[in-house]
């Protein structure tokens, strides 16, 4: 069942179109992998699919309902998810309180405190510490489990990896293997070609605002993608 459509979709920063025509689906419990270049577009997609960015044109089905004027605060209640770029969290706070606020706001379902930390063992120890104390991986994993606090039904994840050392981006990715394997259903931007393939069941490449490439993850290699995110390779695949 198709849980998100997204049609002709442009969106613009002032003169610049940063996302062009953009059209795609994502069902119930799959994994989608938006890769592509810095500049490519797919932040200011992310955020446009969350509400915090104003489409100029097109537009966005969720579960069936036409969101594409609905306030940001909205679509979180409805069951969408964003983990922004650099993971913006509460600085100040604890990672209970930042966990906590997020709850409030949020769906009720199966995420809490407890299911959280089970399933990011990274800040089991760390939940009284504040949040700009913590190490990159453990900021990455209080930003991925303070969205899952809202209980979405669709998880947007914006550059999971970026800035973290190796070792971190395996603990998260650990993590996020058990949801992905537990029917969670999530669009994930990655610049790690390698891994986006591994993890993903659809992958899609980006290219000045558009998608370029398009297809099953078990059906591409990496050397079509990268040619796709260098801009090699034009003609998009079903």
């Amino acid at each position: 069942m198709t849980l998100l459509h997204v049609e002709h979709l442009d969106a613009r920063h002032g003169l610049l179109q940063a996302v062009r025509g953009v059209t795609f689906e994502i069902a119930a419990a799959e994994t989608l992998a938006l890769v592509g270049a810095n500049g490519a577009g797919k932040t200011t997609l992310l955020r446009t699919i969350a509400g915090a960015h104003k489409p100029a044109a097109g537009r966005i089905l969720f579960d069936g309902a036409d969101i594409t004027a609905t306030p940001a605060y909205a679509r979180l209640r409805t069951g969408i998810a964003l983990v922004p770029e650099g993971r913006r969290l509460f600085a100040g706070m604890t990672v209970k309180e930042n966990l906590l606020v997020a709850g409030v706001h949020g769906r009720p379902g199966p995420w809490n405190i407890d299911t959280v930390i089970e399933a990011f063992p990274l800040i089991a120890q760390r939940l009284n510490s504040r949040a700009a104390n913590l190490s990159g991986g453990e900021q990455q994993a209080t930003a991925i489990g303070r969205a899952l606090m809202t209980n979405p039904k669709l998880l947007l994840l914006d550059e999971v990896s970026l800035g973290l050392a190796p070792v971190a981006v395996e603990a998260v990715y650990r993590s996020l293997d058990l949801l992905i394997k537990g029917g969670a259903t999530i669009v994930l931007v990655e610049q790690d070609i390698g891994r986006a393939l591994r993890v993903a069941t659809r992958v899609a490449c980006m290219l000045e605002g558009r998608i370029i490439l398009e297809g099953a993850a078990e059906d591409m290699t990496r050397e079509q993608v990268t040619q796709a995110y260098f801009g090699l390779r034009r003609q998009a695949t079903s």
